[in-house]
């Protein structure tokens, strides 16, 4: 999902709450509070020796210890706009980054609107190879199926 349709879709229903789920299934508890909206532009070299970047608008997503706290979409709609001056792209992806026992980042996927939530679906991240054709590694679709073998018994192999 970009900022502009997240901002869009935000403005829209900006009386209803503001709710997250993750890849599992599982919401985040509605306590959470936003505690950034960060601009991260990432500079790196692929495998293959080619320099890119990347430009996301990042929020962290935080459950503290004010169970009684709850955001709505107008509000979040408001904290995000006060990000302009950095963020004036809004084609970039939004991710959103939340900490249940490790730090994850997560895509925005999609999103489901009920009677009073706007609820923001979140997809796990993957890595890639990025430039198989220089590293020698075959398509995925030209690899041979897996065999099943049984497991190693030891260092001696089975």
């Amino acid at each position: 999902m970009t900022l502009h349709e997240l901002k869009s879709l935000l403005r829209s229903n900006a009386q209803r709450a503001f709710r997250i789920q993750l890849p599992d299934g599982e919401a985040v508890p509605l306590s959470f509070h936003v505690t950034e909206v960060g601009r991260v532009h990432k500079t790196f070299l692929d495998c293959g020796g080619k320099l890119r970047e990347l430009l996301t608008c990042q929020l962290q997503v935080w459950v503290g210890q004010d169970d009684e706290h709850r955001i709505e979409t107008g509000k979040m709609a408001s904290i995000i706009e006060k990000a302009r001056s950095y963020l004036p792209d809004e084609d970039i992806p939004v991710e959103i980054e939340y900490e249940d026992q490790v730090i994850s980042q997560y895509a925005i996927s999609g999103h489901e609107i009920t009677a009073d939530a706007v609820i923001l679906l979140l997809a796990h991240k993957h890595t890639q190879c990025l430039a198989p054709e220089l590293c020698g590694l075959p398509s995925i679709q030209l690899l041979p199926p897996l065999k099943s073998s049984p497991p190693c018994c030891g260092p001696s192999g089975c």
